[in-house]
């Protein structure tokens, strides 16, 4: 365990580690566990932890980031839904636990105990970094093609408005530079994410207009 100080030095992954990891992650667990998933809110919730970047006086990789909180919150959905909840729960705990883990530091056992855990193996700027992700999209992108979740993706599907999360996630970095910048070797794999993302929203948008005027 290391006592890591994150405040105003932020060490993530770039939105498309984090998604495309997500991804793989609850599709696999949705493969093992014979459960249908839905793939927007798989990425949605592969970026959810980072929400603390926009909540004040909450450290980062602090409580939202932590797997107490994720186990707990997922608690109330699994008496309802069992095992399906599953997939979704690990989608957003591969936050911490690698990008984050391997990244930095980040309060895995928040409230239970405050500690810093993480290798700080390298920098979010490095090549390494960089290659990490490179690579997982493109993993990400074959299983999306592949498994047909991109058609699904594209279908209209109300739950797609949710995709709104993530797009905001890569256009803040990529456009402002917050919390970091986008190295240039990762631009093309936002881009690509994003434009995915806004054709889905796009769809569900034009479907509730042609349905309220057909009414």
């Amino acid at each position: 365990m290391k006592n890591f100080q994150l405040k105003g030095n932020v060490r993530s992954l770039f939105a498309v580690g984090h998604l495309a990891l997500g991804y793989m992650v609850g599709k696999a667990f949705s493969r093992i566990l014979n459960r249908r998933v839905n793939i927007s809110l798989i990425f949605v919730l592969s970026l959810l932890p980072d929400v603390d970047l926009l909540m004040p006086y909450v450290r980062h990789r602090g409580p939202t980031h932590s797997l107490v909180v994720m186990v707990i919150i997922s608690v109330l959905f699994l008496r309802f839904y069992g095992r399906a909840v599953i997939p979704y729960l690990l989608a957003a705990a591969q936050h911490s636990l690698i990008g984050d883990y391997l990244t930095g530091g980040v309060q895995l056992f928040w409230p239970i105990n405050r500690g810093w855990y993480g290798l700080k193996a390298y920098q979010v700027s490095s090549m390494m970094n960089i290659t990490i992700e490179l690579v997982s999209f493109f993993v990400s992108m074959a299983l999306l093609l592949k498994t047909r979740d991109f058609y699904e993706l594209l279908s209209s599907h109300l739950m797609n408005l949710s995709l709104i999360v993530p797009i905001a996630a890569i256009c803040v970095p990529l456009l402002l530079g917050f919390p970091v910048k986008v190295p240039i070797e990762l631009i093309i794999p936002h881009v690509i994410y994003l434009t995915i993302f806004a054709i889905s929203i796009l769809k569900d948008v034009k479907e509730v207009v042609t349905t309220k005027q057909q009414k």
